[in-house]
């Protein structure tokens, strides 16, 4: 009885202690990442909010204030876009997904067409480590090679 208990209790304690690892696994690269909300009483995990990730992008690439406005209206427009989507049952899920990629492949480049050359190199850069680490995450495969504590697009 002792020995079952002990057993228990040392399955119990690994699982705790294993638990962050593998989630720590799951996450994007650190400057893909957005820290998760917080939503009456549980955790959400989303895009964030256009204004939150205007000030990430805006540390990153060192944006001015008027990139700023125009980056975060193109950030809003998705969000409203993808909401609208997100709603919309009448399309069966693959029409969905591809019109979200859609969306997001043309807010990606409404954000591209508002940097400097210099800024533009980063962001390319930004994403080429996030279709990498969507890559990995769609074929489980681990995120070899990078020197990121493991990969979200985030947006």
């Amino acid at each position: 009885m002792f020995k079952q208990c002990l057993l228990i209790l040392m399955a119990a304690g690994l699982m705790s202690l294993a638990a962050p690892l593998t989630a720590a696994q799951d996450s994007p690269p650190n400057d893909l990442q957005s820290p998760p909300s917080h939503d009456g009483g549980r955790w959400r995990h989303g895009p964030p909010d256009p204004a939150q990730r205007t000030q990430e992008l805006t540390k990153q690439l060192k944006l001015t204030s008027d990139q700023q406005t125009k980056v975060q209206d193109a950030l809003q427009s998705e969000r409203s876009q993808m909401e609208s989507l997100h709603q919309d049952n009448s399309q069966s899920q693959q029409d969905r997904r591809a019109k979200m990629m859609e969306i997001h492949k043309s807010s990606d480049a409404q954000i591209r067409s508002i940097l400097d050359s210099g800024q533009q190199k980063k962001w390319d850069e930004m994403q080429a480590k996030r279709e990498q680490w969507m890559q990995n995450r769609r074929s489980g495969a681990p995120d070899a090679g990078s020197d990121q504590p493991g990969p979200p697009p985030q947006k």
